[in-house]
C-alpha cells in the first residue's frame, strides 16, 4: 500500500506536463454581435411552456456545423412574450408582462427594446391597463408598419384592441378598441387589418400620430364552422395567403386602404384530398423573397387534427398558384420559417423541439440544431 502511494505521488508531483500553465481566462472582455445579421442566422422563440415566466429567445448561425459555431446569444421574454425584430434598424423589441411576486402581485405590461449588436436592454416602455393578449406567440399580435416607425400591440382582457406605440420616440400615442376582431395583419400604408369572429374583417388607416383616419369592414369570407382558416397566412407583396383547415387558400389583398378578398382555390389534387392531406401545426405557413410559399402538411386528416404535425412541407408558386415542390421532413414538424435572401433556407422545429434546415429549393436536408438551451422553440424569425 506505502509502494503504491509513493508512485502516485511522484507521479503527481514529479510530472512536469501535470504542473504546465494553463492561461488564465481574460476578465471583463465583452463580445458583440453584427448590427445586421447574417442571412442564415435564424432566432428561435422558446416560450418555456413549462416554466412561462423565463422564455427567452435564442440566436443561432444554421451556417455553423458545431454547437458552439451555432450559438451566438440569447435574450429573456417573460410569460409567453410577443417579439417583434426590427429590419431597417439594429434593434428587437419583447411584448412581455411582470408581476411583483413572480407569479402573482401587481402587474405591469412592457414593451423592452433590445440591442441586436449587445444584446442589452436599450430601453423600455410601460404599457398600461394589464391588457396584453397573453397566448401562445404569434408573429400577428405585434407588428411594425409605416416604414416601422409605429408598433402595433394586440391586447386581449378578454376585450380586444390595438395599443399603438411611436417606437422611434417610446410613446404610446393610441389605443383602438377592436369589434370582437384579433390580430394584426399590416394594411396599405399605414394601416392593418383584425380577424374578426364572424368571419369578417375590418381594416384601419392611421394617421401620423396613430390616431384612426378611416376603418372599414368586410363581410364574412369564408366559412367559419365548415372551412375555418389558419390565422397565420403567408404573406407575399402585401398579399395574405390563408390555408383553411381542410386544405383549401383564400386570398386577402392587403395592399390597399381596406383588405380585399381575393380568389379561393384547392392545395389539394383530388387524390390528395382522397387521402385527407391537410395542413397542420402551430407556425403553419412562410414565404421566401422568391414569390414561394410553404406549408407543413400532413396525411390522413381529420377534424381536430389542425394543429398535428406535418410531415411534408409544401411549395407553391404564389403567382401561378401552381405547387412546385414537396420537401419530405426527417422528423414532423410543427413551426417553419423562412430565410429572406436569394437562396433561402428553411428551418423547421421538428417533434423532438430540434430545428432542422434544408434548403427551400431543392429540399436537401442540411442539418439539424440541438442542444442550444432550448425546451419549447414554438417560433421562428428569419433574421432579414
Amino acid at each position: 500500500m506505502k509502494k503504491r502511494l509513493c508512485i502516485f505521488l511522484l507521479i503527481c508531483l514529479g510530472s512536469p506536463w501535470l504542473w504546465a500553465d494553463v492561461p488564465n481566462d481574460k476578465m471583463g472582455v465583452i463580445g458583440t454581435l453584427p448590427a445586421t445579421y447574417p442571412d442564415h442566422w435564424v432566432l428561435a422563440h422558446d416560450v418555456g411552456f413549462n416554466h412561462m415566466l423565463n422564455g427567452k429567445v435564442i440566436i443561432l448561425d444554421a451556417e455553423q456545423e458545431t454547437r458552439n459555431g451555432q450559438f451566438k446569444g440569447t435574450y429573456d421574454t417573460s410569460l409567453i412574450a410577443a417579439v417583434a425584430i426590427a429590419k431597417t434598424r439594429p434593434e428587437m423589441y419583447v411584448y412581455e408582462t411582470f408581476y411583483t411576486r413572480g407569479n402573482r402581485g401587481a402587474r405591469t405590461d412592457v414593451v423592452t427594446i433590445y440591442d441586436k449588436a449587445s444584446l442589452n436592454v436599450l430601453d423600455e416602455i410601460i404599457i398600461p391597463g394589464g391588457k396584453r393578449a397573453q397566448l401562445l406567440p404569434s408573429d400577428f399580435t405585434i407588428r411594425l408598419i409605416d416604414d416601422e416607425k409605429l408598433l402595433l400591440l394586440y391586447n386581449f382582457t378578454p376585450s380586444t384592441s390595438i395599443s399603438v406605440v411611436d417606437i422611434v420616440s417610446r410613446k404610446i400615442l393610441n389605443e383602438i378598441n377592436l369589434p370582437a376582431c384579433s390580430l394584426i395583419y399590416p394594411t396599405g400604408k399605414r394601416g392593418f387589418s383584425s380577424l374578426c369572429s364572424d368571419a369578417s374583417m375590418m381594416s384601419y388607416q392611421l394617421d401620423k400620430n396613430g390616431k384612426v383616419k378611416s376603418k372599414s369592414k368586410i363581410d364574412s369570407f369564408f366559412d367559419i364552422d365548415k372551412d375555418a382558416l389558419f390565422e397565420r397566412p403567408a404573406i407575399i407583396d402585401g398579399v395574405a395567403y390563408f390555408p383553411t383547415f381542410n386544405g383549401n387558400l383564400r386570398e386577402v389583398d392587403l395592399t390597399r386602404d381596406k383588405a380585399v378578398p381575393g380568389a379561393s382555390w384547392s392545395l389539394l389534387t383530388d387524390k390528395e384530398r382522397a387521402a385527407n392531406w391537410r395542413p397542420g401545426g402551430m407556425q403553419v405557413s412562410g414565404s421566401d423573397s422568391l414569390g414561394n410559399m410553404y406549408f407543413l402538411m400532413h396525411e390522413n386528416g381529420a377534424e381536430g387534427t389542425h394543429k398535428n404535425p406535418g410531415m411534408e412541407v409544401w411549395v407553391f408558386d404564389a403567382k401561378n398558384r401552381k405547387r412546385v415542390n414537396r420537401i419530405p421532413l426527417q422528423l414532423p414538424g410543427l413551426v417553419i420559417e423562412l430565410s429572406q435572401d436569394k437562396s433561402p433556407w428553411l428551418y423547421v422545429t421538428n417533434v423532438e423541439m430540434n430545428i432542422d434546415v434544408y434548403d427551400a429549393i431543392s429540399g436537401k436536408y442540411i442539418r439539424t440544431l440541438s442542444d442550444f438551451g432550448q425546451e419549447t422553440p414554438l417560433i421562428l424569425f428569419s433574421t432579414n
